[in-house]
């Protein structure tokens, strides 16, 4: 046989191979952005992913371009994504620093925040003051709650009404585990939300739920800082920073 030959015979006997393992692995970032906690939560479903060849399409409509950032980067932190394709279209009736803006801003950041429950708490604004009422399982829930409302742009002030109802002894508390690419996102907004950390600077990588953080502080209070929003993102269970301090 000659060597063109057997070299013919050689790739159509892989290539079928190859195309299956290419198609498994598509599918396997396709679920596991599905399956995410930003795009089964925060998101709700509104962006649809398709994935060929590792390069990923994100489509569909969100009301916020935080939203837009918040998918494509979640979907960038998952193995064996080569590239994104971000067509999500950001329409909104909602005009930006609303009353109802802020209320949208309210929801999302408690759905990525540790230690509050976005579900049980309700969120009224009115002119800049947000009323918060619901329930919390502690007073220092409350008060974090509270304490990230606040953080948001626009809001002048914050009423406080949620009702503290401290768990019975014994009764179990309903967690959620998770992913660590939904993480990974949520702590890289978190720092880009923040005016004095220098998000380009910092590198994120989430393992396990242990969020590993490297780069060029400008200060050890940036340093701890970041070691902070880390800590305040849902879902960590830890923070090595190593980040270098500029002399």
């Amino acid at each position: 046989m000659k060597t063109h030959t057997r070299i013919a015979y050689i790739i159509a006997a892989i290539l079928p191979v190859a195309l299956f393992a290419s198609s498994s692995t598509d599918g396997k970032i396709e679920d596991a952005a599905k399956a995410s906690y930003n795009y089964r939560t925060v998101l709700a479903g509104e962006v649809s992913v398709k994935c060929s060849d590792g390069a990923v399409t994100l489509t569909g409509t969100v009301q916020d371009k935080d939203d837009r950032a918040l998918a494509e980067d979640t979907v960038n932190n998952l193995p064996g994504v080569v590239s994104v394709d971000n067509q999500i279209v950001v329409r909104s009736d909602v005009p930006e620093h609303s009353d109802e803006w802020i209320a949208i801003k309210v929801r999302s950041t408690l759905l990525v925040k540790a230690n509050v429950s976005a579900t049980s708490t309700k969120v009224a604004v009115k002119d800049g003051l947000v009323t918060l009422t619901g329930t919390a399982s502690s007073t220092a829930q409350k008060d974090l709650t509270e304490a990230y409302v606040k953080d948001i742009d626009n809001v002048k002030a914050v009423n406080n009404d949620i009702v503290v109802e401290v768990p019975a002894t014994g009764s179990p508390t309903v967690g959620e585990d998770i992913d660590d690419a939904s993480i990974t996102s949520e702590v890289k907004f978190a720092l880009l939300s923040h005016r004095s950390t220098s998000a380009l600077s910092t590198k994120v990588i989430t393992e396990n739920s242990v969020v590993n953080i490297s780069g060029v502080a400008s200060s050890d209070a940036e340093k701890d800082l970041v070691t902070k929003l880390a800590q305040d993102s849902r879902g960590v269970k830890s923070v090595v920073n190593v980040m270098t301090v500029k002399s």
